[in-house]
């Protein structure tokens, strides 16, 4: 089979004939891939900036195809246990210890394999899965969001701040985001944003949250200097959501405001197959159409990474698979 296969720290994937790993059949299903979407942790395990590194390997936790004769989307997490609370310690995600979707097949656990919601197409069903679980998890699971809360998401454009975005309006919350394109922000408020605030700018930012009247939660992946700013957007009680750190560590967090405002900050990774399940059921319920970016071919995998370096997309980047 066809593959992009990722054989050591920043060199471009190969793309080429492989076989597919062996597997136990009573235990594992092989998936004919249609298409796969890329995702930030892509970008980093090709840079040696992840943990786990081994190679080769196929990269690509996102994927959508046939099984059975039957459409299926595939949830990337691996053994994440029986404690919703938190993973096992040998959990892990598809697309690197274990080969991924970057391929024109892909083998993975039984279990793991759900059908494709029938609205989608295979293109926008191949978006879905980890950044789909990961908003879920961080917006559902962990931050409790209800309907009619306020909620802020940080650098909208990305593929988990649009579903958290998405799956927040569906429930009925009062939807607001920032970023650092104009662009970005427009194409938020088009689709149902109630505002939105250039993050580069503190003081607009400060005023932003001041003539909404701050926020139930907030919803970030970029950490930084400019995560004090967003604890003090919240409101009493507020909860933040945090499932990435791309800007770095925090710095000049203002303790008391967070214990005198009882603030709640919690962090999340993916998600459990119990919340990819509801996922699914949220994303059926509600026909919600993930945000499709551009699709590429499989064979210009290393364009397609080449993008994620400075995220100009607006939604995901798919992988079309050749048959």
């Amino acid at each position: 089979m066809k593959a992009l296969v990722c054989k050591g720290i920043k060199q471009p994937l190969d793309y080429e004939d492989i076989d597919l790993p062996e597997y136990d059949a009573s235990e594992f299903g092989v998936v004919d891939l249609q298409a796969a979407a890329l995702n930030r942790r892509d970008y980093w395990i090709t840079k040696g900036l992840y943990p786990g590194l081994r190679f080769p390997t196929v990269l690509g936790s996102d994927g959508c195809g046939i099984y059975e004769g039957k459409e299926v989307v595939i949830n990337p997490t691996i053994r994440w246990g029986q404690n919703e609370r938190y993973p096992d310690d040998d959990y892990i995600i598809l697309g690197l210890e274990e080969y991924g979707t970057f391929a024109q097949q892909v083998a993975v656990r039984k279990s793991a394999i759900h059908p494709k919601p029938a609205h989608l197409t295979v293109e926008q069903a191949a978006a879905l899965p980890l950044a789909g679980v990961t908003a879920y998890r961080t917006l559902f699971s962990r931050c409790q969001v209800q309907p009619g809360e306020k909620v802020l998401i940080s650098g909208i454009g990305g593929g988990v701040a649009l579903f958290a975005f998405q799956f927040a309006l569906a429930i009925g919350a009062e939807v607001y985001v920032t970023s650092s394109s104009e662009d970005k922000l427009e194409k938020a408020q088009e689709m149902g944003a109630t505002g939105g605030v250039n993050y580069t700018d503190t003081d607009a930012m400060k005023a932003f949250s001041k003539k909404v009247g701050g926020f139930d939660i907030v919803i970030d992946s970029a950490g930084g200097d400019g995560f004090n700013l967003l604890l003090r957007m919240c409101r009493k009680g507020g909860r933040v959501g945090v499932y990435g750190g791309t800007r770095g560590n925090w710095e000049g967090i203002n303790v008391p405001n967070v214990f005198f405002k009882q603030l709640s900050i919690h962090g999340s990774t993916m998600g459990s197959d119990q919340d990819f399940a509801d996922m699914l059921d949220l994303v059926n319920e509600h026909r919600i159409v993930p945000v499709v970016d551009r699709v590429m071919d499989l064979e210009a995998g290393n364009d397609a990474l080449a993008l994620m370096k400075t995220s100009p997309q607006f939604g995901k980047i798919v992988l079309q698979i050749p048959n």
